[in-house]
């Protein structure tokens, strides 16, 4: 399906990521109420399949549900995906209550320092833009769409429609 290509030089200690998932999924248990675990696709299978289904476009950005989806991408920002042997540069953040990606077709490329940095930003400001942003999403949304996994249907959002073999 999709692959993560590369985490260059850096790989933060597998401690201290551990610990910031802990506690990242324990805020998520909280604020969604989660009380069973129903089988959900990992965002990554999602990622993967949107592309697959738009036909691998040059670009794509999208948010889904942090309810609907397995968060198998915690911790990564800015990375390189490859689908069916064509690479895309992901820029890939929490915006709660969505994950937020934006997807460019683009060569392969060393983005562990740009991944560092946009961790690191979201760290420094205590995550309140990316909070923000996804609220206003919520209000934003304009289009929907189906994407399809072995775990059944997943509903993906988009903030604007977009063109089909567009570029840009």
């Amino acid at each position: 399906m999709g692959r993560q290509v590369g985490w260059g030089a850096f790989q933060p200690s597998l401690s201290s990521l551990a610990l910031l998932k802990q506690v990242h999924e324990g805020f998520l248990q909280l604020a969604l109420l989660r009380r069973g675990r129903p089988a959900k696709p990992k965002a990554s299978e999602v990622l993967s399949q949107h592309l697959l289904q738009r036909g691998l476009p040059h670009w794509t950005s999208y948010c889904v549900k942090y309810s609907a989806v397995h968060n198998d991408q915690f911790g990564l920002s800015n990375f390189n995906w490859e689908v069916k042997g064509t690479n895309y540069h992901i820029l890939r953040t929490g915006c709660f209550p969505f994950i937020k990606y934006h997807c460019s077709r683009a060569p392969h490329q060393d983005l562990a320092m740009q991944n560092y940095f946009f961790t690191a930003l979201k760290l420094i400001n205590f995550g309140i833009p990316t909070l923000l942003y996804g609220i206003g999403s919520w209000f934003l949304v304009s289009v929907t769409e189906t994407v399809h996994t072995h775990c059944g249907p997943v509903t993906i959002y988009f903030l604007n429609k977009e063109d089909e073999g567009a570029m840009y």
